[in-house]
């Protein structure tokens, strides 16, 4: 078994929240998390594209940058950039087999007491990779929550919390303050915390944890600025994205006022320049017809999606659509029915993954309206809908836009 098949093979143990597993092994590995400069993001939605925005202006600043993301979108390699490109796949194989070698002599010493997640490894493998490639400014984001992320471990130069939205209950609670508690958790003594637009009951919570530590806030719509912005075209599309903007902007430019200066030339490179694939993506296909792609993977990212659709006056569109188990389905295709004329429905070859039989029959309890269908595949699933209309969505699970995603590009598919 290869590292990257073992590091998978870590997927059966789940997710385990909790910093003890990720210290120890940083700590063997010689703390590579401490060599460089941190930006840590959390949030429900935005936090990627936000890391993506951060990433763009550091990088047109002139330093050599690190991103660290989750999930990736097909290859596990896409998780850790460096300069904005995926790391290649024998530096990631490598520092994986490195990685692995110190768990093993760690469990065989009994310091490590069970078995590091998939999540925790992957942490590792990316911090060691930072320190590898000597980089100047890492902007990482969040995995799950904050508090007890393996990311968590990070003292930052800044923090950030987009957003706060119904998501991932199971894990880190069934109200907004419960989750904001969580994502709060990644607030420091004395390190900045930027916060986006948030509901009143996350943004009191968050400030109570705030408070508590010692980290200054800084509301990202409330922070005011001397600098001098032109008109601009943001790289990511949808309204949304004036909060994600928002948000990026005074992360920024609290670094450039703490850390490095970061010219305001930088700054709109970073958003207008950006890339952050599967979010709103047309691709237009080599024997025509056109998809959007997004990761809309919960209600208010279905809500973003719906808010897009309708400004840009589109007509209802077949929608391709997967979501896991544990995810709001209900929440999610409520705020999609407006905009659907049908739903193909489909799956993804994951555990957490529904049926496409299933999926169309949970489709059908919350869009009595709407028609849906099942299709065993994405693929399959893009070519019923396309039988439709010229014009077709891709959403949901990022398990699913993912792979689909890469294959339509790879068969031709063009941005």
């Amino acid at each position: 078994m290869n590292p990257v098949e073992r590091l998978f093979a870590l997927e059966k143990f789940g997710i385990k929240l909790g910093l003890d597993n990720i210290r120890v092994l940083l700590a063997a590995l010689g703390n590579p998390e401490h060599a460089w400069p941190s930006i840590h993001i959390a949030g429900t939605n935005g936090k990627g594209s936000v890391a993506a925005m951060v990433e763009r202006a550091l990088r047109a600043s002139g330093l050599r940058t690190g991103r660290y993301t989750s999930p990736h979108l097909d290859r596990i390699e896409e998780r850790v950039a460096i300069d904005g490109q995926p790391i290649d796949r024998a530096t990631f194989e490598s520092v994986t087999a490195q990685v692995f070698s110190v768990v093993d002599d760690l469990m065989a010493a009994g310091t490590l007491p069970v078995t590091p997640t998939f999540f925790e490894v992957s942490t590792a493998v990316a911090f060691e990779i930072f320190r590898r490639t000597q980089v100047e400014a890492a902007v990482v984001e969040v995995g799950l929550g904050g508090r007890f992320d393996a990311t968590n471990v990070l003292t930052p130069r800044i923090a950030a919390i987009t957003s706060i939205a119904l998501d991932h209950e199971r894990h880190l609670g069934r109200t907004l303050s419960d989750i904001a508690f969580e994502k709060a958790g990644i607030a420091k003594p004395g390190v900045p915390l930027v916060i986006g637009h948030l509901p009143k009951e996350a943004a009191a919570r968050i400030a109570r944890v705030a408070t508590e530590v010692g980290a200054p806030i800084y509301d990202a719509h409330a922070t005011t600025t001397d600098r001098k912005y032109p008109p601009l075209t943001l790289a990511l599309p949808g309204r949304h994205q004036l909060e994600n903007a928002a948000v990026a902007v005074a992360i920024l430019e609290k670094w450039s006022a703490m850390v490095r200066h970061v010219s305001t030339e930088a700054i709109v490179t970073g958003l207008t320049k950006c890339e952050w694939p599967a979010r709103l993506e047309w691709l237009r296909l080599p024997r025509g017809g056109e998809v959007l792609i997004d990761a809309a993977h919960n209600p208010a990212g279905a809500a973003a999606l719906a808010s897009y659709l309708q400004d840009t006056r589109s007509p209802k569109l077949p929608i391709v659509f997967a979501a896991m188990a544990d995810k709001d389905v209900a929440g999610m295709i409520k705020a999609l029915e407006p905009v659907a004329s049908m739903f193909v429905a489909t799956a993804v070859p994951h555990t957490r993954a529904r049926p496409a039989e299933d999926m169309a029959a949970e489709i059908r309890k919350h869009a009595a309206s709407v028609h849906v269908i099942a299709a065993a595949t994405p693929e399959a699933a893009v070519a019923r809908a396309l039988e439709h209309a010229p014009k077709i969505v891709a959403a949901g699970s990022i398990y699913m836009v993912g792979p689909l995603r890469a294959r339509l590009m790879e068969a031709g598919a063009v941005h």
